[in-house]
């Protein structure tokens, strides 16, 4: 038989109450502390999943974050590259991975906010699976053409392509790229009617417009930037809100008739759901302080990219009013990916 506490039915409430507030007091201080995989991280190599292939811009820009990730971090950033299905191949990995902050992708415009839109069937929620880290830089595109179109200006090449509806062809980087998209758009707001023909990547869609296969492409500016300076391509606008420092003599789709145009190609990271906050906010620092480096940052606009810091969540909201916006057009021009 259990003795009784000493003080009687007082004594035993107080007892209680004590334990109970220890308990609370205990649980908030549990719950207040960092999670170990935050206190420590990193404390193993980091996997960054690139949805691109080796040698190509995006894949370009992350090698030149590594070596300054690897310094901070104190631990290696290994490149993996997955690309495939408009990078759902590569996203699809990460997003089966555990929320450590361990294993990262390196997603666009296409995976992230377009191929919902694109898919019948999505291997991932782009929202419910991922947690934003950052973006890293956008790419605007430039709307090409040969010399001989009968063109100069943007104007002019709209006029042509009303007066010949359904004539003329503009190459793109492929069905479901931000390429595809922007020529989408560009048709739909300047009420023109164009026959798209998707290439595997900007470089074959500019080559043959300079070559006069087709006589106009919609491309991203390493693929056609020499050309354009050289006089093999005529440069009609750029896509992007301002101008481009490779181009300053070139307007944007938006200044040059057709005004509320802005689409750019971008690339960010982002980690699985489930990545503790803090992880995400040194994840966030270091690849923002990456980019702020000048050597860096020169190095990335030599490959015609915009370094672009970013909160995680501006990234996160940039990402839901992209997928709003590509939605809209994606509807509008009827396009599917089944």
């Amino acid at each position: 038989m259990t003795a009784p506490l000493a003080g009687g039915t007082n004594a035993r409430r107080r007892q209680l109450t004590l334990a109970a507030a220890c308990t609370l007091l205990g649980g908030a201080a549990f719950a207040q502390a960092p999670s170990p995989s935050a206190v420590d991280f990193p404390n193993r190599p980091i996997r960054l999943v690139v949805t691109f292939p080796p040698g190509g811009s995006a894949d370009a820009v992350v090698r030149l974050l590594v070596p300054r990730l690897n310094e901070k971090l104190g631990q290696p950033v290994v490149v993996d590259n997955k690309p495939g299905a408009g990078g759902n191949v590569g996203l699809s990995l990460v997003a089966k991975t555990p929320g450590d902050g361990y294993t990262l992708g390196l997603g666009a415009a296409g995976a992230l906010t377009a191929n919902v839109n694109l898919y019948a069937q999505m291997p991932f929620d782009p929202v419910k699976d991922f947690r934003p880290v950052g973006m890293v830089a956008a790419t605007p595109f430039v709307i090409v053409g040969h010399p001989s179109i009968g063109a100069r200006t943007q104007r002019e090449l709209i006029a042509l392509a009303k007066a010949k509806p359904g004539t003329l062809s503009i190459g793109h980087g492929g069905n479901g790229t931000a390429m595809h998209l922007s020529a989408a758009l560009f048709a739909q707001m300047a009420d023109v009617k164009l026959v798209e023909v998707p290439y595997r990547g900007s470089g074959p869609a500019a080559l043959d417009a300079m070559a006069g296969q087709i006589p106009l492409a919609l491309v991203d500016l390493p693929a056609s930037l020499q050309q354009i300076k050289a006089g093999k391509l005529v440069a009609f606008a750029v896509t992007s809100a301002q101008r481009v420092p490779m181009l300053p003599d070139v307007p944007t789709v938006a200044e040059a008739g057709l005004p509320g145009y802005d689409s750019t190609g971008w690339f960010g990271v982002v980690a699985p759901a489930g990545t503790p906050a803090p992880v995400v906010a040194r994840l966030n620092a270091e690849i923002n302080a990456a980019l702020g480096d000048e050597q860096i940052k020169a190095s990335i606009r030599n490959l015609g990219a915009e370094p672009a810091p970013t909160s995680s969540e501006a990234f996160e909201a940039y990402i839901q009013s992209e997928t709003k916006k590509w939605a809209k057009v994606i509807q509008a021009a009827h396009i599917r990916l089944d």
